[in-house]
């Protein structure tokens, strides 16, 4: 077991000892019981399922444990002992931690239909409908039937009904601890895969189900497999630092006193680190103080408590701050709550303290196994949220999206992998959308990931957004707390062109966004194709709507310029009184630019910039250039492109430095960074055209941006 498995259970009455979890099963090697007792080798499960429910009731655990003892006589282990063993042992993890008896009563029952001549329906006959769902939760699919995907077709089917009854999962992970404590007598390939996918599946799903108790001991046996060398390092640093405790000790005594005279009622414990977890810190601080072999856990019987000794452990010692966190105001995704702190003592040794209530420490040590049985009549839980989410804990929002996305992965291997990727990402965020619903996300999730939580395949229309209120670019990676306001086409895509870009497989974190995308470019392998050539300025371009205006001043040339209607700076010309204006995209002329133009199709003019390359070339194919003035109108329309290097939150520095102008952003684009170097290309509409030098020169003082410039 690890160090901090051995810690008692704050529930667990005063006074009676901790039982041995290696050592259960034994007693089915001692016979029969008499009929007015329970059989020797249940007995344990019953004192410690009666700790924690001291109302049970006991004659169906009776039942159970009989129904598999006989069905599993016979039977023995590889290890040699009889195969009731293992059920017992895996019995007796859950009722250590607080499950309730129908838990134990499946995981007596958990592998006699997979492994005996027992069905579903005799189960359900004898148990009920609810043992019989946890038994067949749990219950391996055949290889016969499925060759090498039953291994993941197996996982599947224990997530799907651990969406509907968390408890399977419960049973699944006790299942696997007993089987870890075991595998020695395995050869030693097998124990590396059975190791592997503990550590890939299985730790990770203990983790955000909160269960700590199974996932910190899991961990150290999976360490021992996969890292031996390094596991033996650390087990010899721990022996040598016997005695680290005792300046935790120390340290605990002083706390003890301290909160003594501030009249708060604790219990102050020294909780030892376990073999992983020494191996972080040791990797983090390099050499180990004695301080560092554990931490202080102050358990408190009130929330206000918590702050209580959290200000006296401030105002007696001297704090660490940043190593203060607060998870009881807001807890963590696996329903963890505490109080995260450090405080140094005299001689200079750092204490980690954390600081919860009894009932939080159950919680933290059993997860949703502490629980009891949220489906149970008159239990509190709430009805279905919005979007589907459960209310209750029991249904997080990562087991949501997990069931949502495998139903587009039929393909085992596909399951398997996008399974494993999905586990790793750490922690859980939740950000907020412009009409107050949320969004629960994976850390790391990014604008495309969001889209695709929010949307699903309507996300391909998905054209932008806003983080906090800022234009944003679609691989901004979002964090706790950020409000997402995701910019979709009004008309959904048709083509490649308007789908998503094979782009987003990069900032696609969650396995639904990665689906959907791989899915969308599979339909439209036209979307995978190189890039287009810069595009050649044009003399008849697609430019902006014609612009207006009342008559003007007759000029030299003919009679008075009419300009066009539309929004922003208006041109007009000269002998044309009714010729419709465009201004040129290839160079976006504005006030007081020196402009010129040419009569296209149409009667219509374009007006570009006199020094426009454009121009050049239509002087050389012999057009004559038509003579333009600017009207009287101050706003204008222009395209900016800012050259920068390449650094985090500067899309957000310059839209905010473009809002702060007063300029309205028509449409921007940021291209793939190339050596570090982006490019970013705004089209504007600024209210005055004397701001644009002024504009420019605030984009050029932007960290990062090197040289910005009219297109």
């Amino acid at each position: 077991m690890s160090a901090e498995a051995t810690n008692p259970a704050p529930s667990r009455r005063r006074g009676r000892p901790r039982i041995d979890l290696r050592r259960l099963g034994r007693a089915a090697l001692l016979g029969p019981a008499t009929r007015d007792r329970l059989p020797d080798a249940i007995s344990h499960v019953a004192e410690a399922h009666r700790a924690h429910h001291s109302d049970a009731d006991l004659a169906v655990l009776h039942r159970a444990y009989v129904l598999a003892e006989s069905s599993h006589r016979g039977q023995f282990r590889k290890s040699g002992e009889p195969y009731i063993t293992h059920p017992l042992a895996v019995t007796l993890i859950l009722a250590e931690l607080g499950a309730e008896t129908t838990t134990l009563t499946a995981s007596l029952l958990h592998d006699t239909v997979e492994d005996t001549d027992l069905t579903l329906d005799q189960v359900r006959e004898q148990f009920g409908d609810e043992v019989c769902y946890l038994v067949d939760g749990v219950t391996k699919l055949e290889k016969v039937d499925y060759g090498a995907a039953a291994e993941p077709e197996t996982f599947r089917k224990m997530l799907v009904a651990t969406g509907n009854d968390v408890r399977v999962m419960s049973i699944k992970l006790a299942d696997r601890l007993h089987n870890m404590r075991t595998l020695g007598v395995m050869r030693p390939e097998k124990q590396a895969r059975i190791a592997r996918v503990t550590r890939d599946v299985l730790i990770p799903l203990a983790e955000r189900l909160g269960v700590q108790a199974l996932k910190t001991e899991l961990e150290d046996l999976v360490f021992a497999i996969l890292h031996p060398a390094e596991y033996e390092q650390t087990r010899a640093l721990i022996a040598e630092n016997a005695t680290a405790g005792d300046a935790l000790a120390a340290i605990a005594d002083d706390v003890r006193t301290a909160l003594r005279e501030a009249r708060i009622p604790a219990e102050v414990l020294v909780r030892p680190r376990h073999f992983v977890s020494v191996h972080r810190v040791r990797l983090k601080r390099g050499e180990l103080r004695g301080t560092d072999f554990g931490r202080l856990l102050v358990l408190v019987g009130e929330d206000a408590d918590c702050y209580g000794v959290l200000g006296e452990l401030h105002t007696c010692f001297t704090p660490v701050i940043s190593e203060f966190k607060d998870f009881i105001a807001a807890p963590k995704f696996n329903l963890y709550q505490s109080l995260h702190t450090a405080v140094a003592a005299p001689d200079g040794s750092v204490a980690e303290v954390l600081i919860r209530t009894h009932q939080m420490h159950k919680v933290a040590e059993a997860g949703v196994v502490a629980l009891g049985n949220p489906y149970a009549a008159g239990a509190e839980h709430g009805e279905d949220g919005e979007d589907g989410e459960r209310a209750d804990p029991t249904r997080p929002g990562w087991l949501s999206r997990l069931l949502e996305w495998q139903q587009a992965t039929p393909d085992p291997d596909t399951f398997w992998t996008s399974l494993r990727a999905d586990l790793a990402q750490d922690g859980e965020i939740t950000v907020f959308r412009p009409d107050g619903g949320t969004l629960a996300l994976p850390g790391g999730a990014t604008c495309v990931d969001a889209a695709y939580a929010q949307y699903g395949e309507a996300a391909h229309a998905c054209v932008g957004a806003r983080v906090n209120g800022r234009l944003a670019s679609l691989a901004t990676v979002l964090g706790d707390g950020d409000t997402v306001q995701l910019l979709l086409a009004q008309d959904p895509p048709q083509d490649a062109v308007s789908g998503p870009s094979p782009d987003w497989l990069e900032h696609a974190s969650t396995p639904a966004a990665r689906i959907a995308i791989t899915r969308w470019l599979a339909a439209h392998p036209e979307a995978v194709k190189p890039e287009p050539a810069a595009e050649q300025p044009s003399e008849h371009p697609a430019e902006h709507p014609p612009f207006a205006a009342a008559p003007t001043e007759r000029g030299p040339a003919g009679p008075g310029p009419v300009p066009m209607p539309g929004a922003g700076a208006r041109a007009v010309v000269a002998g044309l009184p009714d010729a419709p204006v465009r201004l040129a995209r290839c160079c976006t002329p504005v006030p007081p630019d020196a402009v010129t133009g040419f009569a296209v199709r149409g009667g219509n003019v374009t007006v570009h910039r006199a020094e426009c390359p454009a121009v050049r070339r239509m002087e050389a194919l012999g057009r004559v250039p038509t003579a333009v003035s600017w009207g009287d109108t101050a706003d204008c329309r222009v395209t900016l492109v800012a050259e920068s290097f390449g650094r985090p939150r500067l899309l957000a520095d310059l839209t905010d430095v473009i809002a702060t102008a007063g300029a309205a952003i028509i449409s921007a684009t940021v291209e793939p960074p190339t050596e570090q170097r982006v490019r970013h290309t705004y089209t504007l509409q600024l209210p005055d055209a004397a701001q644009l030098p002024g504009l420019m020169r605030a984009m050029r003082d932007v960290a990062g941006v090197y040289d910005v410039s009219r297109a």
